[in-house]
């Protein structure tokens, strides 16, 4: 099932977004279609279309169903991150921007926060006020000020769920139907990602061993008595 949602992510998708000829002003396109799953936004895809098991998109209004979707996209991305981002820190790789891993093995990643605090204190203080700057910029580009008829976590409804303008690299397609291609295979590794840095988390919290460590792919160099952190 992993290798096929892996490779699934990469397909085009068949779907059934109504998008219009070139992107829209702020919508990329979509056009919320209350008769379509969940609302016509990307993410249905072959072999399990509109993949619901709970019914979260049945009768779902459309100010819920573009909240459900921002958190989506956004814990997608975060989960990427830390899974790519656990592999290449742990065994055999250990390449670490914050510790010379190149003589010692460094543990576990779920640990190494806590080497970093023990080391450097203050780096908590600028990595919170990194988090915040991203948060608060999303806040103000898709949701609603606080002020008149609001409802709390209220998403503009000129906003489309997770494009935050930030595309440093010019990806993002200038045609709907490739956005919406797009958007697809970003929820598609998305969606595993979180699947996978959750399970190679409560692996390590379970026996506190490296992935590939644990796989039996690479040695165990690991002595935590070598950490600023005992455990």
């Amino acid at each position: 099932m992993t290798l096929a949602s892996t490779a699934s992510a990469f397909s085009p998708a068949a779907n059934t977004v109504r998008t219009t000829s070139s992107l829209a002003a702020s919508l990329n396109g979509w056009t919320p279609d209350e008769s379509a799953f969940a609302w016509g936004l990307p993410g249905s895809l072959d072999p399990a279309p509109e993949f619901d098991p709970f019914g979260f998109a049945k009768n779902t209004d459309l100010q819920t169903m573009k909240k459900w979707r921002e958190a989506e996209t956004q814990h997608g991305r975060v989960a990427m991150l830390a899974a790519v981002g656990m592999l290449v820190t742990e065994e055999p790789i250990e390449y670490h921007p914050l510790f010379e891993a190149d003589n010692k093995d460094i543990g576990p990643a779920i640990r190494h926060l806590d080497e970093v605090r023990a080391v450097e204190p203050l780096f908590f203080l600028a990595f919170a006020a990194f988090i915040g700057a991203l948060e608060w910029n999303r806040a103000l580009k898709g949701f609603s000020k606080p002020e008149g008829e609001f409802e709390f976590q209220q998403i503009e409804a000129d906003y489309y769920p997770g494009d935050v303008g930030f595309d440093p690299l010019g990806l993002k397609p200038k045609d709907s139907a490739d956005f919406a291609v797009m958007q697809t295979k970003e929820l598609q590794n998305g969606r595993l990602a979180m699947l996978g840095a959750a399970g190679m988390i409560a692996q390590e919290l379970q026996n506190g061993k490296e992935i590939f460590v644990n796989l039996g792919l690479a040695q165990d160099r690991f002595d935590p008595s070598s950490v600023p952190i005992q455990f």
